[in-house]
């Protein structure tokens, strides 16, 4: 099974790769960070008795210090990575033991469970700078999201970024098809839309298709899917931790699912044809997504109506204007013939996408501009 340890594999964690490390004296508590360890796909370290200097103390990647061992780290050098673990939601005198250790946070299970073992998770993978995460929306039927949102994703992996495209709208059709690889082998959103736990990123990155230098999650050909909102929680998360560049094709609708969707994106594009109509729609979409999503930002679509241009469109919906995409003759007939979105270097949509990039990646590990 796609991210099971193997005993290969366990050996090579436990050889190369620091492990947390747990200091509890309450058997209930290990128990539950160990299952938590467990479920991020992590081998944890327990400290019998004070963690040794310079060794466990300093080297662990992350330390979970259980609220009734804070005595036994009195004195110990300052570090980050130190979680100070609690159950009493009352005890308002954790606070204080917090900053006597330097824990970086003070967590209260169960409720910080899901937090934790992300947590948890980045250090067993290792991980370092998320991906930078857009999210592509039509405002309004036909407005070209999706071939926007290939096309981003063949224009960051053509530049060599380690880049992620994830179909997030059950009724579009299938991303796959759009970049003419319907047939390609790997998991599609079935495989995944009821988990409820983690999903390890290397994992999941190897079980999906490769087309165009990307990976690719997208719908089989079967009926519809609904994914859970925990489903879409794990997987971009996943998707994330493995940095690089994470593009998601976007429904206009938003309901539990495509929230959580949303909570994770760094940037909203909303894709709009200059025509009143589109902008009446988009305008109703805008509102519902700006709710969940604080960075959404126009992206104007020609051909354009008489006192419809791209400055105009995004004032009349009161977002910032990411760009113009201008009618790009022989692009439907280019589609027909299995050149995917953004295959060409030339064009309105390729200079769209480039420009793009250029701004939002300006350096390796570059945010958002």
């Amino acid at each position: 099974m796609p991210g099971s340890m193997t005993p290969e594999r366990l050996s090579a964690a436990e050889g190369h790769q620091p492990r947390p490390l747990i200091v509890t004296e309450d058997e209930e508590l290990l128990d539950d960070l160990l299952r938590l360890c467990a479920a991020a796909g992590a081998e944890a370290e327990v400290a019998h008795g004070a963690p040794t200097r310079g060794g466990s103390w300093e080297g662990a990647p992350l330390i979970l210090v259980g609220d009734d061992s804070v005595h036994r780290l009195r004195g110990r050098a300052r570090r980050t990575g130190v979680l100070l673990i609690g159950r009493d939601l009352d005890d308002h005198s954790i606070w204080q033991r917090a900053v006597e250790v330097g824990a970086d946070h003070v967590l209260f299970l169960p409720d910080a469970e899901t937090w934790l073992v992300d947590r948890i998770a980045d250090v067993a993978e290792g991980a370092g700078p998320q991906a930078v995460t857009i999210g592509v929306i039509g405002g309004r039927g036909g407005a070209g999201a999706s071939t926007l949102a290939c096309a981003l994703a063949v224009t960051a992996a053509r530049t060599g970024r380690r880049t992620m495209l994830i179909d997030g709208d059950p009724l579009g059709g299938g991303l796959d098809v759009l970049l003419g690889g319907e047939r390609a082998q790997g998991l599609r959103w079935p495989a995944f839309a009821e988990s409820r736990g983690r999903v390890a990123g290397s994992a999941l990155e190897e079980a999906l298709p490769e087309l165009h230098s990307l990976r690719l999650l997208s719908w089989d050909r079967g009926d519809s899917v609904i994914i859970a909102p925990d489903a879409m929680r794990s997987v971009l998360a996943a998707a994330r931790r493995r940095g690089g560049v994470v593009v998601v094709d976007l429904p206009r609708r938003v309901d539990e699912s495509v929230a959580e969707a949303l909570a994770q994106v760094d940037l909203g594009l909303l894709v709009v044809p200059a025509e009143v109509r589109a902008v009446a729609a988009a305008h109703r979409v805008a509102s519902t997504v700006g709710m969940v999503l604080h960075d959404l930002r126009a992206v104007v679509r020609g051909p354009f109506s008489p006192g419809l241009d791209d400055e105009e469109v995004a004032r009349l919906l009161r977002l910032p204007l990411a760009g113009e995409l201008p009618q790009e003759p022989g692009l439907a007939a280019s589609l027909d013939d299995g050149s995917p979105p953004g295959g060409s270097t030339r064009g309105p949509l390729a200079r769209f996408c480039t420009e793009f990039w250029a701004r939002a990646l300006p350096s390796e590990g570059g945010g958002v501009a």
